[in-house]
């Protein structure tokens, strides 16, 4: 489960807290000196720091004693900074829908009329996509309202890719929902050695799979969904859109039965 992004919001909470405590100490101080010590055009050099002094003082007396405030400070910005983004991703699936849940060049499973759409980001080489795939496929058997969208996005190297497009050319053959299957079921590097033999397992012509594979149009595909992944701040597999919202990681079976019942709510 990718935790970039949690880790950077928090570390741009933690920079922007320490930038106004800098602001308050560096700016507000010297202005009070300034004004304390100000006796018009002849008044000579400025002596009376005290106040300044004073104000430093309570301010550092204040925070040792009320630390809590800095923990709040950092959480309100955290939370302004997740309403932001969330504001920001939801405008994104909205003028993205096409791209998302409609692209004719990625595969569908589940009921293809379903009322939620599952959109999936992921990796055949990604662990934490081969532990949730159960998961998914006891929903599907157990919800019939579910469509799954399938983004071939390969991040984990060249075996990953190969992988990604020997699946993409099973479409030509009616397997692809198969061969996706079988291959999150598989245990090591899918590589291509690994690849072939499950493609032989479901059945797939091999020698066409790999004439198949060379399809500019499964290249421009792959493409397309990192295009798409980058554009909706999507930084790890697995990754789910579904409703508004873009689910990071491998969730358990209660939190996607939530999404999907909330997602359900809004038709």
């Amino acid at each position: 489960m990718n935790t970039a992004v949690a880790q950077y919001t928090v570390g741009e909470a933690i920079r922007g807290a320490i930038i106004l405590l800098a602001f308050c100490v560096v700016v507000a101080v010297p202005f009070g000196t300034a004004k304390a010590g100000y006796h018009g055009p002849a008044s000579g050099p400025v002596t009376q720091a005290a106040p300044a002094d004073e104000f430093e003082r309570r301010v550092r007396a204040y925070i040792l004693k009320n630390p809590d405030v800095i923990l709040e400070a950092l959480q309100l910005i955290e939370r302004r900074e997740q309403a932001a983004q969330g504001d920001e991703i939801k405008r994104l699936i909205i003028v993205r829908r096409n791209e998302i849940f409609d692209d004719p060049t990625s595969p569908v499973g589940g009921n293809p009329q379903g009322d939620v759409t599952v959109v999936e980001f992921f990796d055949y080489n990604c662990p934490y996509c081969r532990r949730v795939a159960p998961m998914l496929a006891e929903a599907e058997k157990t919800d019939p309202g579910l469509r799954f969208v399938y983004k071939e996005w390969p991040i984990l190297g060249p075996n990953s890719t190969f992988a990604a497009r020997a699946a993409l050319a099973a479409v030509k053959q009616d397997k692809y929902v198969a061969f996706h299957k079988a291959m999150m079921g598989a245990s090591g590097v899918v590589n291509e050695g690994k690849g072939i033999e499950i493609a032989k397992a479901v059945g797939l012509d091999v020698a066409r799979l790999k004439k198949d594979m060379d399809d500019p149009k499964i290249k421009a595909a792959i493409e397309r969904n990192h295009a798409l992944a980058a554009a909706l701040r999507i930084t790890g597999t697995p990754s789910f859109v579904i409703g508004d919202q873009v689910v990071r990681g491998a969730v358990d079976s209660d939190t996607f039965k939530s999404l999907v019942s909330e997602a359900r709510g809004r038709k």
